[in-house]
């Protein structure tokens, strides 16, 4: 636990710290080997008043903010990636919803959510526009009191599983111009929902990261998030910090517990023909030493990150891009330097080590992609806009 955070949120790590170890643990095996979906875990958070963490205090939630999530997804990050992973984009979600959202969307969304009685996604991506999920092709029209949605999207985090979606779409006619993007909520069973396949991935395999079809789906207008046409606001006000940064926490933990298996490892073990344990061997203590850097600087850069967001400070966008990116690069070089310090068995034995390395896969392709922000980073930096 980290001591230099503020109590309530040390005690709420704390409460994360527990189910993680409880629940989210001894099921990591299991959500990964049958792609199944944590509802064991995504409940005990419920239960545990996790699930509102980004809603407001005067709705029943905690109120909190960039540095809490960060802090929340490294803890779970570390016993299970999926569960990390469905906990975080829940948390974006919330923040979207909580953004700009009426009173009758606090009563129906927010209030359950606080309750942990509402589980919230993203339905952003989409197969046509690949890793620019701020260009949605899905289409909306006015149909009396309603919106009519029609389109396809991509890599539902949840999907199939979740209470409600925060949709993306644009006028119809207007695909091509990205000022009329447009966020509506899609709650689950709604008419003309059709999901894809389930989800059978390489790593976050418990994700249920599916596609789905939108034919025709009836949304009451009362489910449009703030205004339409203002939603490259929330990409870069709401979504991009909160994504960032869930995903950053989640791919920490997931680093963390490959650091942790390593040393575990290496402390456990010894050659029958030398008396010392392998921990003594110089080669391996500066790969442990190289692993606990890579963890150390994604944590810390991240938690910079977090609170310049949560101060709103204008550096807070190029810090929030940089924190992905190194969180994506320490998981996926920790990971792959904890397989080759722990040998032969860890390619045996298919447990955590592997799971962390299939996990960590993921992080640099989850879009915003790592070559993107790189790309963003590099434009901010020369005093330009990212886009």
């Amino acid at each position: 636990m980290d001591a230099n955070l503020p109590a309530g949120l040390v005690s709420l790590q704390s409460r994360a710290a527990g189910i993680a170890a409880a629940i989210l643990a001894p099921n990591a095996e299991r959500v990964d080997q049958d792609a199944q979906w944590p509802a064991t875990g995504m409940e005990a958070l419920g239960e545990a008043g996790l699930l509102g963490l980004h809603v407001p205090r005067s709705l029943g939630g905690h109120g909190e903010g960039l540095l809490a999530l960060s802090v929340i997804t490294e803890e779970l990050g570390k016993a299970c990636g999926s569960t990390s992973m469905c906990y975080g984009m829940h948390c974006v979600a919330t923040q979207v919803i909580a953004a700009k959202a009426t009173p009758d969307q606090e009563e129906r969304y927010l209030r359950p959510i606080a309750q942990g009685r509402h589980i919230s996604s993203l339905a952003l991506s989409e197969p046509a526009s690949g890793v620019f999920l701020y260009l949605p092709r899905a289409t909306f029209e006015h149909a009396g009191e309603s919106f009519l949605l029609n389109g396809d999207k991509a890599f539902i985090t949840s999907g199939g599983v979740a209470d409600s979606y925060v949709v993306s779409a644009v006028a119809q006619g207007d695909e091509h111009d990205p000022s009329t993007f447009t966020c509506v909520l899609v709650d689950k069973g709604s008419e003309g929902l059709h999901w894809g396949k389930p989800w059978n991935g390489f790593g976050m395999r418990g994700n249920s990261s599916r596609s789905a079809r939108l034919h025709n789906v009836r949304v009451p207008a009362t489910n449009l998030l703030g205004r339409e046409g203002d939603h490259i606001w929330y990409v870069f006000e709401v979504i991009a910090p909160f994504f960032l940064t869930a995903m950053a926490g989640t791919y920490i933990g997931i680093a963390q517990s490959a650091l942790d298996g390593a040393i575990a490892s290496l402390k456990g073990r010894r050659f029958a023909h030398a008396a010392e344990p392998l921990a003594d061997n110089p080669v391996l203590a500066h790969d442990v030493a190289e692993m606990w850097l890579r963890v150390s600087r994604a944590r810390q850069l991240t938690h910079y990150a977090a609170k310049l967001g949560d101060a709103r400070s204008p550096e807070a966008v190029q810090a929030l891009f940089a924190a992905k990116i190194e969180a994506a690069d320490a998981a996926v070089e920790v990971t792959r330097m904890a397989m080759t310090v722990a040998g032969g068995r860890a390619y045996q034995d298919g447990g955590p080590l592997q799971r962390a390395m299939r996990d960590a896969q993921a992080a640099p392709v989850m879009s915003p992609t790592t070559h993107l922000l790189k790309t963003w980073l590099g434009r901010t930096a020369l005093g330009l806009p990212p886009l």
